[in-house]
């Protein structure tokens, strides 16, 4: 028969309990699966309202919502913001339930845990709608290189500038490349102001980000635009 001594016994006794409590204070949450809002249903156990909406994991969908808030206590915020107060979360799914809406925990890493009484749908989709706005409004900025040559004439040299105006313009950095072969790499240095008149003709709408320097066979210049 296997026996156990008192401090084995204590051990199990704290992990069989340290596991039953995990198990009452949070759900498993599978991440990245289909799932649905639980559904509203008054204390009685009659249904009151059905909403079943399927996304993918993000932030809004990891949010605990009426049935899955299952902390000891948590700290209440309603409809308008306002404090009401620290209970528990069945007394919080009790208030959210006689105002028809939802029990929304927004921050489960809080001491207590906060969760507010709204309309989960409707945040949801307004969520969604603010990250959507947010994700036109920003800017790709993409690096485009203009190449240079120790000979380059002086109407090549303008149409060079000008298609790098029209990147800096777009709000794309520039890498200005000036490339050297056989005998042109003894007057490298003395071609750097090739590259420093060319930042000159952009000045008015650009930045040198790092000044020319020797890679390999090419002096490279970076530029941008100004901010505003």
């Amino acid at each position: 028969m296997l026996t156990l001594d008192t401090a084995e016994l204590s051990a199990v006794s704290f992990l069989l309990w340290a596991w039953v409590t995990a198990e009452k204070e949070l759900p498993y949450l599978p991440m990245g699966e289909a799932r649905s809002i639980p559904e509203r249903r008054s204390i009685s156990g009659d249904l009151q309202q059905s909403c079943t909406i399927n996304w993918r994991c993000s932030t809004i969908s990891e949010s605990l919502v009426n049935g899955q808030v299952r902390f000891r206590e948590v700290r209440l915020i309603g409809t308008e913001g306002e404090q009401l107060g620290i209970m528990s979360s069945l007394d919080a799914l009790k208030i959210a339930e006689e105002a028809e809406l939802d029990l929304v925990c927004i921050s489960p890493t809080a001491k207590p845990p906060v969760c507010k009484i709204i309309d989960y749908g409707k945040y949801r989709y307004e969520m969604i709608r603010r990250d959507k706005e947010a994700k036109k409004k920003q800017k790709i900025v993409e690096l485009k290189e203009v190449r240079l040559s120790p000979n380059i004439d002086t109407n090549d040299l303008a149409t060079k500038t000008n298609a790098a105006r029209k990147f800096l313009e777009k709000g794309n950095k520039v890498k200005v490349t000036l490339r050297f072969r056989g005998r042109e790499m003894s007057h490298m240095n003395q071609s750097r102001y090739i590259l420093d008149d060319f930042a000159k003709e952009l000045a008015d709408i650009a930045v040198i980000d790092k000044p020319s320097k020797v890679e390999g066979r090419t002096l490279v210049m970076f530029m941008s635009a100004k901010k505003n």
